[in-house]
């Protein structure tokens, strides 16, 4: 090329060099391949589209495997991920190896990786021979370092059995690799087979249940404890002539059987086969030795692993119930998720109890702790309140009797470990499966939130007391309220709430939006959940998210369902009405200020911000009124009805008999004006007795505007009121 002429094109260049394009989107699952690229591959040399199945049909399974880890740790530290790849013919024949060089990246909102890379095709040295123990870096020793180094971290990271017997399989040794893997163990006096790679379940059946006393290269490995290698098949039939016929049809020219040896026991043997000759070296067989020790030690591990993870799991299933029988007309779903550090226990617990009334009970709480001793009095507490309630205790008994048996559990005089005295928080719901009607007590624990039928999601404020377990003699008081049809309820421990550095507020925020945006049954509404906590899949115990979970959690959905639907938040469920009750006790002023945000939440979507500016004014009078002026407590209805032209409607009512009336207070006076904000604010109000009590209520019809609505007429002769009755103002 002359000085002055334009550069060649970057396609030109890579076809010169025998290099081809592709381009992989996991998103869509489509890989695209330039001519050299495809030929590379083994297709016609054109451009091409292909599905991910049809790529990897074309590779060895094992390098399919190693090109998705490495594009994950490359996308991670934001390297080339670069790796060497067997491309396969049809017959399952290696028709090249070659070098694939990418910048991967990673998209968070498609949860996508996207690849640009090169394909060339590079030479391979014939294995046993010298120039094959040459690797990239044309050093064994340095090669084989690293490799020991790889191979090291790999098996330690390898949480299971069958991750360890994956790993193992996908081990590319400097210089010679096995293409045949068999990792044996031992069963009293018998040679059994814990996996195997490169084999079809069938071949290997002769070899998978043989006594240790057979002539046998894997059971004299056991027996005597010391590796075996055959470097011929001429070797192999001398010294082992009974085994030969089962061994000769597979085609192999060289064996290594290596002890896998833990505190000085043999646990087991570990064959390595190779379809070329191998001579065995001291550095081989160094290799071979090393990768054997650590291979044991990975299978010690995760062995023990498994079984104490079975024997945990084994006791918080059987600790936890099932959710029994269907109830009619409601739907109850339920997860627990133990923390993914220690033994996988906690003391997190859902129940469901079958009432003697007919109706039933649920309940959720949180021991204190993530150990054997919060699993244990888990279990204790769970009993208990089974056996409570189904004595036929009202809720707050129910609680009541619960604390002072924990107290007594966990106070006993005979322990001097003050540190190890435990809590517990709970929410006890009993549920008329009839009617809706839930009563719930509460100790400690979160609210429980409720899901509407329209999608409108609250935190359902509820009367509660201490944690169990702390005062003996404290009480619990009870919050009814009715569970509408097409609504949901959510009860669950800290766990799922403050998981992943969000608080309780942060935590709330995260949750709610899935509520809202869900469209489905109890049971995938509760998949949703977890998985916005954890990820996909992260209701099991076990997996990469298992390590990070801070907390135990524990779920439990209540659907009512709608008539005919058991959707949540199906439009045919809907109901015409948007409906909440509250009640405020005496000694419970603090909850005024619950009361302004429930009914903030119930407004989540009303057109005008001054209209709920209004409401929010004039609930917070009304209920401050009841507790200054009368003895009673103090309960809010409020309701939405309407699609179109909806309606705001709110009633306080109290036990007090003194009807309200009109006052002309004073320029300075500080009350009096009560009936004066809502005759401002409200668009209709009234008085209504009730026989035993009152109710004062006040509508707002939505309005697209700014403003609150003008004067109205009341429906009610306030002007009769009783003498000396003033009405209500809080401030």
């Amino acid at each position: 090329m002359r000085t002055g002429e334009p550069l060649p094109s970057v396609g030109d260049v890579l076809a010169a060099l025998a290099t081809g394009l592709w381009h992989w989107d996991t998103a869509t699952g489509l890989v695209g391949v330039d001519a050299e690229a495809a030929r590379l591959l083994g297709l016609p040399a054109e451009s091409a589209t292909l599905t991910e199945a049809q790529t990897r049909a074309r590779l060895h399974p094992v390098d399919w495997n190693e090109i998705t880890g490495v594009v994950q740790l490359a996308a991670a530290e934001g390297t080339l991920a670069e790796v060497r790849i067997r491309i396969m013919d049809p017959q399952g024949n290696v028709l090249r190896v070659v070098r694939s060089r990418s910048k991967p990246s990673f998209d968070p909102e498609r949860r996508a990786y996207e690849l640009i890379g090169t394909l060339q095709e590079v030479t391979e040295p014939t294995p046993g021979t010298a120039a094959g123990r040459s690797t990239v870096t044309g050093d064994w020793r340095r090669s084989r370092e690293a490799f020991l180094l790889d191979a090291g971290r790999a098996l330690a990271e390898a949480r299971s059995t069958a991750e360890v017997l994956r790993v193992a399989g996908a081990l590319s040794m400097p210089g010679f690799s096995p293409d045949g893997l068999v990792v044996f163990g031992v069963e009293g006096d018998r040679l059994t087979i814990i996996g195997h790679h490169g084999h079809q379940p069938g071949d290997i059946r002769p070899f998978s249940d043989m006594p240790l006393a057979a002539d046998y290269p894997a059971a004299e490995v056991v027996r005597s404890g010391r590796a075996v290698y055959v470097a011929s098949p001429e070797q192999y039939e001398s010294r082992y002539p009974a085994m030969w016929p089962y061994v000769e049809r597979f085609g192999r020219h060289s064996w290594a059987f290596l002890p896998l040896t833990v505190a000085g026991r043999t646990m087991g043997a570990w064959m390595a086969a190779f379809t070329y000759p191998v001579a065995f070296t001291p550095d081989e067989r160094a290799v071979l030795t090393t990768v054997a020790r650590m291979l044991a030690q990975a299978l010690s591990r995760a062995g023990a692993a498994e079984s104490e993870r079975e024997l945990t799991e084994g006791l918080q299933r059987s600790m936890l119930p099932s959710l029994g029988p269907e109830i009619p007309g409601m739907r109850v779903a339920a997860r627990y998720i133990p923390t993914g550090g220690g033994l996988q226990v906690g003391g997190d617990w859902y129940d469901m109890i079958p009432l003697p009334s007919g109706r039933f009970a649920l309940v959720i709480g949180d021991v204190q702790g993530h150990d054997v001793r919060a699993a244990g009095l888990m279990g204790q507490l769970r009993i208990a309140l089974r056996a409570y309630a189904s004595e036929g205790h009202r809720p707050d008994a129910v609680l009541s009797r619960a604390s002072r048996f924990l107290h007594g559990v966990t106070h006993d005089s005979r322990d001097e470990n003050l540190a190890d005295l435990r809590f517990a928080t709970c929410v006890y719901v009993e549920a008329d499966p009839a009617t809706g009607m839930l009563e719930i007590a509460r100790a400690g624990h979160p609210d429980p939130a409720i899901r509407m039928a329209d999608g409108t999601v609250m935190m359902r404020p509820t009367a509660g007391g201490l944690p169990l377990g702390i005062d003996p003699d404290a009480d619990y008081p009870t919050t009814r309220f009715s569970l509408e049809p097409g609504e949901t309820m959510m009860l669950c421990t800290d766990g799922l709430i403050e998981t992943g550095g969000h608080d309780m507020a942060s935590g709330w925020r995260r949750l709610r939006a899935v509520l809202e945006d869900h469209d489905g049954d109890a049971e995938t509404l509760a998949d949703a959940l977890v998985q916005a906590v954890h990820g996909p899949s992260s209701h099991h115990t076990t997996g990469p998210l298992a390590d990070r979970r801070e907390d135990d959690i524990a779920l439990v959905l209540l659907c009512r369902a709608g008539e005919g639907h058991d959707r949540v938040g199906t439009e045919a469920a809907r109901p015409a009405v948007r409906r909440t009750l509250l009640s405020v006790a005496q000694d419970e002023p603090e909850r005024i200020a619950e009361a302004r945000q429930h009914l903030r939440e119930l407004l989540h979507d009303w057109s005008s911000a001054e209209q709920v500016d209004s409401a929010v004014l004039l609930v917070s009078e009304m209920v401050t009124n009841v507790l200054v002026h009368t003895d009673a407590d103090a309960l809010l209805l409020a309701e939405v009805a309407g699609a179109d032209g909806r309606r705001l409607r709110v009633e306080v009512t109290d036990a007090g008999d003194d009807l309200p009336h009109r006052r002309r207070p004073g320029e300075l006076a500080s009350s009096g004006r009560g009936l004066m904000l809502i005759e401002l604010l409200a668009d209709t109000w009234g008085v209504d007795p009730r026989g035993r009590g009152k109710s004062i209520w006040f509508e707002l019809h939505e309005s697209a505007g700014t403003g609150g609505c003008g004067p109205a007429a009341p429906v009610a002769p306030v002007e009769s009121a009783a003498p000396g009755r003033v009405d209500d103002h809080d401030d």
